[in-house]
């Protein structure tokens, strides 16, 4: 199989461009499961790129439920090297509205049921995390995003993504308080994709797709399903184009990124050490670090 250096995570609008070619399905096996779909691989702007619908193309996942690591694994295993995070939000300020985008740099993790790492069963690592979202995929996104002078669409460089449990969505204190922290939005899935991706070596950036105020504000609607829904097809008309023209930049001049050695200096736990079917189910991430046999 062909190596897909572009990874692209969101909902089905994006793996059903008109400019997509050469579509083909493919199940990926992995040591922590099977991902939330098949992946969906193609030809975009002339690159092999591949996509994952986030919580299946039924949508039958609560953002709990989400295959995580499996999902980051089976991205890793297909060779992709930049990942993009397709994600519907809620906006925590008045300046961020519906259908506006936002490539945040920042995560606050309110998630409390995930398992937020490869690591464990003997093998120890500590990423670097201050940064998590790569800074130049992020360049190379808004870029894309700004050239395309989308109407309606106003473009947030920055701002922290507040990653919270769900399903339900915030209760008015709980989005106050977000908002006394200064975060911009809100959403329910990116984290632990984020802290995946860094410890598979992957650069990682989102794009915030936003689809209502949450419940701060006073003279707009509590969140509801329709309204989310209702702009998140919207969205997906635009996100189209970005991805699209994001893939084309990326092609043309792939960045570099601190990403893809966040190993280095992670792992505390002697390679030579360490038991064997852990090393053996983490080959994939460790294989350029392990001591020649």
């Amino acid at each position: 199989m062909d190596q897909v250096k572009i990874g692209i995570i969101g909902g089905s609008g994006l793996y059903k461009m008109d400019a997509l070619k050469d579509v083909e399905e493919v199940q990926v096996d992995t040591p922590f499961g099977a991902p939330s779909d098949a992946l969906i691989l193609g030809t975009l702007e002339g690159t092999r790129v591949a996509f994952l619908a986030r919580h299946g193309r039924n949508h039958h996942l609560t953002p709990s439920e989400l295959p995580f690591r499996a999902n980051i694994y089976a991205m890793k295993h297909l060779g992709v090297e930049y990942l993009l995070s397709a994600s519907a939000v809620g906006s925590l300020k008045a300046e961020v509205k519906p259908l506006d985008m936002v490539v945040p740099d920042q995560f606050i993790d309110r998630t409390k049921n995930r398992a937020s790492t490869f690591f464990g069963d003997g093998i120890v690592a500590h990423i670097a995390f201050g940064d998590p979202i790569c800074k130049n995929l992020a360049s190379v996104l808004t870029e894309a995003i700004a050239s395309l002078n989308l109407p309606e669409v106003t473009l947030h460089r920055g701002g922290t993504y507040v990653c919270m449990e769900g399903p339900a969505f915030s209760t008015k204190a709980e989005s106050n308080l977000y908002r006394s922290w200064g975060a911009s939005i809100i959403g329910m899935t990116n984290l632990p994709e984020a802290k995946l991706a860094r410890e598979a070596e992957i650069a990682y950036a989102t794009l915030a797709l936003s689809t209502d105020y949450d419940c701060w504000h006073p003279d707009h609607d509590s969140v509801t399903v329709e309204m989310v829904i209702g702009n998140l097809m919207k969205n997906a008309v635009n996100a189209q184009r970005v991805i699209q023209e994001t893939v084309r930049r990326l092609s043309a001049n792939p960045p570099t990124s601190e990403a893809h050695s966040a190993l280095k200096f992670a792992i505390i736990t002697p390679l030579d050490k360490a038991p064997a079917a852990t090393k053996e189910k983490l080959n994939l991430l460790l294989h350029k670090y392990l001591p020649e046999s």
